[in-house]
């Protein structure tokens, strides 16, 4: 949905862009919006593209949302919430409490970390050492699910285990699991078999593909 409110927000205006995909990765939108329109635009501009298109990826997600929901995501949430749990999103804020909201999860989660809040996004760790934090536990006792390989590299940076979650065809390398969505069969076994003095807090990234 990212790409297609790039792709739609871009066409009018004349940009065309072959790689999208691949320049979006790892970056948050001043950084791209520098490298689709020029590195001299000013910070105002920068900005007002940013926004302009966040308010489109929100505008789609809205009209189709549950065809973007990850199958389970909702009721894993919820079977386990008494364990503390985080999001962690180079995603703007705007765009994280709109996923929260509309999938009524926000109750769940005792800490909502964005791409503003650290200097580095994924796939640097600063956001899931940050979430840690802020859920006062230790790195190595928290579970990251992940479905990109950028968050990835970012959660084994932060020496955390990962589960990586397949919404698109993708090889994940180093991970401890990798499942097709919530319903997995494999999901709970592996849970139960990570021992309750290693495993306390699972940290999770947005609710969207």
């Amino acid at each position: 949905m990212h790409m297609q409110a790039w792709e739609d927000y871009l066409q009018p205006l004349g940009v065309r862009v072959n790689d999208l995909e691949r320049r979006m990765h790892g970056r948050r939108n001043p950084e791209l919006v520098r490298d689709l329109f020029g590195e001299g635009l000013p910070d105002d501009v920068v900005l007002e593209h940013g926004v302009a298109k966040e308010r489109l990826f929100r505008n789609l997600l809205a009209n189709d949302i549950e065809r973007f929901r990850i199958p389970g995501v909702v009721s894993f949430i919820k079977r386990h919430a008494d364990v503390p749990k985080a999001v962690g999103s180079n995603a703007e804020r705007a765009n994280v409490d709109f996923i929260l909201d509309r999938l009524a999860l926000r109750p769940y989660f005792q800490a909502i970390i964005d791409g503003s809040e650290v200097a580095l996004p994924k796939p640097f760790p600063d956001i899931y050492l940050l979430a840690a934090e802020r859920l006062h536990v230790e790195p190595s006792r928290c579970i990251v699910f992940e479905d990109s390989p950028a968050g990835v590299e970012a959660a084994l940076a932060a020496k955390m285990r990962v589960v990586a979650v397949e919404t698109i065809p993708t090889e994940f390398s180093g991970v401890d699991l990798v499942i097709r969505d919530f319903e997995d069969p494999k999901l709970e076994p592996w849970l139960r078999s990570q021992t309750s003095s290693e495993l306390e807090t699972p940290v999770s990234t947005g609710m969207e593909r």
